[in-house]
């Protein structure tokens, strides 16, 4: 059985045979690793009753007896998915017996594959050292509306190194951020993935929309989120109606009902006045009057976080016109006027 030391290179070149159940999965996993559970949750939680009631042997000979049925499947999944790699990792929490049970079937069909030292456990501290890594932010910062996320997907295509958290958090940031988005991930994928393309990024500029510490539920790591406050700040400067404008165009498609459990989600910071105004304006169809409403309350909100938690250098980025890709590319010819 070989044995390997994680490393970022070994996940950006190996097939990733994620063994343990569903629900360690889907808590937190290597990105891109494949799922497939020795033992699923149910049984692993019946196995771990008779370990620490009656000891290893009755342990093992129990899971022996829970995976049998489902072991054809479950490596006949994994011999197909190996014919296409060169580099097989298996782990499992700790590199311990789950993996090196897939480990030994693998090898029986004499299939060359390696297993994760330190398991999961051990990604996980990898992980976490990324977010105390010295990176080289460069923060596109502007109030509600102002079409930060759209001139990241601009930048991207400038080939500028971008990270869109609201895109990993799976979620926009406000009371309306999560219409459309997928269920956001446990905090730990969160954490996983943002860690994957932090470090990718080396010393170059890396492009970020400047966010609250939490993005819905989820939460920017404290060493990320240190950086992030600390580094210059490109304020897209844009009136309030072009920003209700984006705002329209964003999330206006969505249903009156959406909107209005989305708004009551905020009416006590909106104050019962406004809150019911706009709750009005929305049974009415006048869905721009009632993001006037709202966004003049995200307006007064953008500004207090920003007195508490001030940015880096501040450089005014004026957007007369919505041509993010304009503004794109005006934004990196900028930076490099400022190296």
């Amino acid at each position: 059985m070989g044995k390997i030391l994680f490393s970022w290179e070994l996940v950006a070149k190996s097939l990733i045979i994620d063994v343990r159940s569903e629900l360690e999965y889907n808590l937190g996993h290597i990105p891109g690793a494949i799922n497939i559970p020795i033992l699923n949750s149910e049984e692993r939680k019946i196995v771990g009753t008779i370990y620490k009631n009656h000891g290893q042997k009755q342990a093992i000979l129990k899971g022996l007896e829970l995976t049998g049925p489902h072991l054809y499947i479950r490596i006949k999944t994994a011999l197909k998915l190996v014919e296409k790699h060169d580099e097989i990792v298996i782990h499992c929490w700790r590199g311990g017996m789950r993996s090196g049970f897939f480990t030994y079937l693998m090898e029986f069909f004499g299939i060359k594959v390696s297993v994760l030292i330190g398991g999961y456990k051990s990604y996980r501290q990898h992980v976490r050292k990324t977010f105390d890594l010295t990176y080289n932010f460069s923060i596109l910062g502007g109030m509600t509306g102002s079409g930060k996320t759209h001139i990241l997907d601009e930048l991207v295509k400038t080939s500028a190194f971008c990270i869109d958290l609201e895109k990993l958090a799976h979620h926009r940031g406000s009371s309306y951020g999560a219409l459309g988005m997928e269920d956001q991930p446990s905090q730990e994928q969160f954490e996983n993935e943002l860690a994957q393309q932090l470090i990718t990024t080396g010393m170059n500029t890396v492009w970020l929309e400047d966010e609250s510490r939490t993005i819905g539920a989820r939460i920017i790591p404290e060493g990320i989120w240190n950086q992030m406050r600390k580094a210059p700040h490109y304020f897209l400067d844009r009136s309030f109606e072009e920003r209700l404008d984006q705002i329209m165009a964003d999330y206006g498609v969505f249903s009156i009902d959406e909107l209005k459990v989305c708004t009551l989600r905020i009416a006590k910071r909106l104050g019962p006045q406004h809150a019911k105004k706009a709750i009005e304006y929305l049974d009415n169809n006048e869905v721009r009057n009632a993001f006037s409403i709202a966004l003049s309350y995200y307006d007064k909100a953008y500004s207090y976080h920003k007195e508490i938690n001030p940015l880096g250098d501040k450089i005014k980025i004026e957007c007369p016109e919505t041509n993010y890709s304009e503004i794109a590319i005006f934004l990196v010819n900028i930076k490099k006027d400022f190296k």
